[in-house]
């Protein structure tokens, strides 16, 4: 519950810091109109009027904007999914903005070409500063964006960056005009194709989120491992996430190793909070998990050597040795003898080696001394490992032991293993 609280504040706190952005989009693109209309009326310049109404066109977006990120904070009965994809819509207004800018600067740079005008050097000095002002804004913005994983922004961010070309066109225009050289229209051709294709990266990511499209693979990667990483997890039977707006959602059909349904919700809950630690912004994750038949169970026991001397501490033990059977006929499968990377601290070496087996995905423990009470026991019992005891003092004699307990399982003559290889 506290988790779930401290969740909700953190979600508040990163939409006021989106909104805070884009209002100072809004504002600074209002301020942006009123300089390029007054220079505008000072110069008598056409591509500087055309420029104004440009950057009254990002007014527009920036309202939109910050209405479709308060609309995406709603909640509503009826939208159980949220409405997140209204920053998607969003974006699609601002790329189509984009496009309507590219013909207009196309448009006004060619028509109005051969057009003279008269305006003092202080206008071409003022326009040169102004270059500066949107590719300042849209760096932030786009930076901010990509840090809390809001669409809306980054578009923005991603025009304002473009802007950068229009009104470098219209400096073009003023100092070639100044100059008695008409070259803005070239220039504004070169820009216009760039400005476009800028459009359709914004249009083409967005209409992606639209279309619930899959989520990028490294962000898919690192759910998947983080599922896998659950000692419960057998395997992934099938995973889809899909962007809605700044948030992931993520549902996942997985293999576990037993139908316990308190132990699989334990596990599901693990995933939940593994996959919200490694990936930002996951709204929602379903985890759906079925049975899956085992044809093996995997065995650890600590040594204190890779010959095989069973260790009677299991938190001082150097080794572990892994031992995998086949659970139709008994037989030994694989054999393996790691290091344990955690014997030498000097605090915790139990609970430390008891978390580091959980990556081995053993199903059953055997230790010499009695875990009962002790950290590492509630390590492996949280993870649906069962604990035995063992008398054998080399896993050789372990080998026959669990061999012998498994054909019994099966009903078979125990004799039946004495001529079956160990090691």
């Amino acid at each position: 519950m506290e988790e779930e609280i401290t969740g909700n504040l953190d979600r508040k706190a990163e939409d006021s810091i989106v909104r805070r952005v884009a209002w100072y989009s809004l504002i600074v693109n209002t301020m942006l109109v009123i300089v390029k209309l007054y220079l505008s009326w000072v110069s008598g310049s056409l591509a500087l009027e055309a420029d104004a109404i440009h950057s009254f066109i990002d007014v527009l977006a920036s309202i939109a904007l910050i209405a479709g990120i308060w609309l995406s904070c709603l909640k509503r009965e009826n939208y159980p999914y949220g409405l997140y994809k209204i920053e998607n819509l969003v974006s699609v207004i601002i790329a189509f903005l984009v496009f309507l800018t590219a013909w207009e600067i196309l448009t006004e740079a060619v028509s109005g070409g051969d057009t003279t005008v008269s305006f003092s050097g202080w206008v071409l000095f003022a326009v040169a500063a102004l270059i500066s002002v949107p590719y300042i804004l849209g760096r932030y913005e786009v930076r901010m964006g990509r840090k809390y994983n809001s669409p809306g922004l980054i578009a923005d961010g991603k025009q304002h960056i473009v802007d950068v070309l229009s009104t470098s066109v219209v400096f073009s225009a003023l100092f070639a005009q100044y100059f008695g050289i008409p070259v803005d229209s070239i220039a504004a051709a070169i820009v216009a194709f760039f400005i476009a294709y800028s459009g359709w990266e914004i249009l083409k990511d967005s209409m992606r989120t639209l279309l619930d499209a899959s989520i990028d693979y490294d962000t898919r990667d690192r759910i998947k491992s983080a599922i896998l990483s659950d000692p419960m997890v057998t395997g992934i039977k099938d995973l889809t996430a899909r962007n809605s707006g700044r948030f992931i959602f993520v549902e996942a059909t997985v293999n576990m190793k037993r139908l316990d349904l308190s132990e699989a919700h334990n596990a599901s809950e693990r995933i939940e909070l593994k996959i919200n630690e490694i990936v930002p912004n996951v709204e929602r994750v379903v985890i759906h998990y079925e049975p899956k038949e085992k044809l093996h169970l995997r065995y650890a026991v600590p040594t204190e050597n890779p010959e095989g001397k069973i260790c009677p501490h299991f938190g001082e033990a150097p080794y572990f040795t892994i031992l995998e059977f086949s659970i139709k006929d008994a037989k030994l499968m694989r054999k393996e003898t790691i290091s344990n990377p955690v014997v030498g601290l000097e605090r915790q070496k139990g609970i430390r080696s008891a978390e580091f087996l959980l990556t081995c995905k053993p199903d059953v423990i055997y230790s010499k001394q009695p875990l009962a009470g002790k950290s590492a026991e509630y390590v492996f019992e949280s993870a649906g490992i069962l604990v035995k005891l063992t008398g054998a003092d080399h896993t050789g004699d372990l080998i026959k032991e669990i061999k012998s307990e498994l054909m019994m399982d099966k009903g078979s003559d125990p004799a039946a293993l004495t001529g079956d290889k160990t090691d």
